[in-house]
């Protein structure tokens, strides 16, 4: 006898009897030690990813052959087996009450429905098209018993469609590791990053570290880099990284460090000596780009055709890149020229001022008094105006004059307060200590203690 299940079969196999008797006995036993396992794993998977279990079969041999046991599928805390399943995309336009509609609910059990997820699930924001779903139905009538939607990977929601018509979040259960990951560039560093499984998220935050020492738009071969950071995972399937705690960077020979502390007062990355990774200026005003024309004041423009200056930095990137504000300061102008496109300048103090031309469009909120903060998107990357392609054109003042910033010497930053620098060269210390294990760590017993010392090192993530 077969059962097949969205592709899958799943092999009862045949129960041969010999002896009646002592059939029943064992058969009994047979169920009881299907329930000792069935139960636990219902209990415990509330938080499952979802993934369905493989089958498992227990044997009892002996006078009666043997008796195989299958451990039903769980899925969404339900031994999914005892339902029909429907799956699908949500379309474009459709609505949860089209949705439910489709499924034969009447129109006073959506309304309660949609009342009752109010505190559990935004509809509006969350419900959208191209999102899964699954639908459990009963095995017998066919009538749907449960909607399940995922809005993220760390969560899924229940709607239950009969009887209380309640909606239930569910937060998978997380699993936070220390990740340590060294790596050496041969081509570009998206690609020695990815070669080292290193996700978008950690690669940003190696950057958002470093960025005031490392311009990133100029990687080169032979550069490498060593990242100490959490890993997230849900059932052993990695899900993303959490805080950078460590990074290296080695380029011509010179190292560049950051690390993080956060004592609940202050926060941020310092370099080896405890003085703060941000300058008052970013390097670059967008990440991972490459410079397509530097600060000349003899340019041959190349829609003019003629040689006139050209008094900024050209980064190319793909259309709808963000750009970011290389400092805090105020948002001077938001403006539109033939020749400049749609750009923004900022006011940053009395001596520096930068401006962002050629964009796509400008970032939500961005106006004329706006106070920005650096890093911030102040809007995203075009072909406005006079440009033979998507860049943006960075121009930095200096009391008043263009200036080559890739030539500047920029404000210093700030040394960590001395009442805590004796507690940062500590944690430091244990960082540089984990990083020589060269990707070795793995262990989720690691504590973090600021101030601890290097022999109090143990494995999971801080």
């Amino acid at each position: 006898m077969e059962y097949k299940k969205s592709g899958s079969k799943m092999k009862y196999g045949i129960l041969g009897l010999r002896n009646k008797k002592k059939s029943l006995v064992k058969l009994g036993t047979a169920i009881g030690m299907a329930a000792a396992l069935f139960y636990p794993t219902v209990n415990n998977n509330n938080n499952s990813m979802g993934a369905s279990m493989v089958p498992l079969e227990v044997r009892l041999e002996g006078e009666i052959g043997s008796f195989p046991i299958i451990i039903p599928t769980i899925k969404y805390g339900f031994a999914i087996d005892t339902f029909q399943i429907e799956e699908g995309k949500i379309q474009k336009n459709q609505t949860l009450g089209a949705l439910l509609s489709g499924m034969g609910m009447d129109l006073l059990s959506i309304e309660t429905l949609v009342k009752n997820s109010k505190d559990v699930f935004n509809i509006n924001r969350n419900f959208r098209a191209g999102k899964d779903y699954t639908i459990l139905l009963d095995r017998n009538t066919g009538k749907p018993k449960h909607l399940i939607l995922e809005p993220s990977v760390f969560e899924y929601i229940v709607f239950n469609l009969q009887d209380e018509l309640n909606v239930q979040k569910v937060e998978r259960e997380v699993d936070t590791q220390l990740k340590a990951v060294k790596g050496e560039i041969a081509s570009t560093l998206w690609a020695a990053l990815s070669e080292n499984n290193v996700d978008s998220e950690a690669a940003a935050k190696m950057e958002d570290a470093l960025e005031c020492y490392v311009d990133f738009s100029h990687t080169k071969e032979g550069d490498k880099f060593k990242l100490l950071f959490e890993e997230r995972k849900i059932n052993g399937k990695s899900v993303g990284s959490g805080q950078l705690y460590a990074v290296n960077y080695q380029r011509d020979g010179k190292d560049y460090y950051a690390f993080w502390f956060d004592d609940g007062v202050t926060k941020g990355f310092y370099d080896v000596e405890g003085t703060s990774a941000k300058k008052g200026f970013l390097k670059s005003p967008l990440k991972y780009s490459r410079i397509s024309s530097k600060f000349n004041p003899r340019r041959f423009h190349p829609i003019l055709k003629t040689v006139r200056p050209h008094l900024g930095t050209d980064y190319a990137a793909p259309t709808g890149t963000p750009i970011y504000s290389v400092g805090e300061g105020v948002v001077e102008e938001v403006a539109y020229t033939k020749g400049n496109g749609k750009f923004v300048k900022i006011r940053h103090d009395k001596m520096y001022q930068t401006q962002y031309l050629h964009m796509s469009r400008y970032a939500k909120g961005i106006r004329r008094g706006t106070k920005v903060a650096q890093g911030q998107v102040i809007g995203y990357v075009g072909s406005t105006g006079l440009a033979t392609g998507p860049h943006v054109c960075f121009r930095f003042w200096k009391n008043g004059k263009q200036v080559n910033h890739l030539r500047e010497k920029l404000p210093q930053s700030k040394k960590m307060a001395k009442d805590k620098i004796e507690e940062f060269y500590k944690l430091r210390d244990n960082y540089l200590m984990m990083m020589e294990k060269e990707g070795l760590i793995n262990d989720s017993k690691f504590q973090h203690h600021i101030g601890s010392s290097n022999e109090e090192i143990g494995g999971a993530a801080p």
